[in-house]
């Protein structure tokens, strides 16, 4: 892992996992823009009351999206490591990579949906800062969540490690 010759062809392998991390936020950043370009014709405002009681629930969805994510996440990147390999003959780095994007596709869909809370919050009449408090919520996620080469190592040392049990 030290030695970089062994290190760039494993950031080469997770290209398309960082493909994906920036398709999620282009859609982030897509919101945005489509609020304040048409934010007004998109406004559908509630009465305060309503307003209030569904920004408090979703807060709560968002708060629980974070620990549930890393759960998840945490369980993924496990069952990477120790589920059996297939009769064919692709060998662990394929398998690793498959089983890895999984897990980020999983983890960016869920932060992703903080994102799209503050976009339904906009349209229900809230102002721009629900939207940005919920569009930073879930760029963090991504970024808390993005593909790391370390666990991508790790699936690949276990799956090699299956070959020879």
């Amino acid at each position: 892992m030290g030695n970089p010759v062994e290190s760039e062809p494993l950031k080469s392998d997770l290209t398309l996992h960082w493909i994906i991390v920036g398709m999620m936020l282009m859609m982030l950043t897509t919101y945005v823009v489509i609020c304040h370009t048409v934010g007004a014709q998109l406004q559908q405002p509630l009465p305060e009351a309503q307003r209030i009681l569904i920004r408090t629930v979703l807060y709560a969805v968002a708060i629980v999206t974070f620990p549930l994510t890393n759960l998840i996440r945490h369980i993924q990147l496990r069952l990477n490591q120790t589920m059996p390999r297939p009769q064919t003959q692709s060998g662990p780095v394929a398998l690793a990579r498959s089983r890895y994007l999984t897990t980020v596709i999983v983890s960016m869909s869920l932060v992703e949906v903080v994102g799209i809370l503050g976009l339904v919050m906009f349209i229900l009449g809230d102002g721009f800062n629900t939207l940005y408090i919920f569009t930073g919520l879930s760029a963090l996620g991504m970024f808390l969540y993005r593909p790391k080469t370390d666990e991508y190592l790790e699936i690949i040392n276990a799956i090699a490690a299956q070959k020879h049990e």
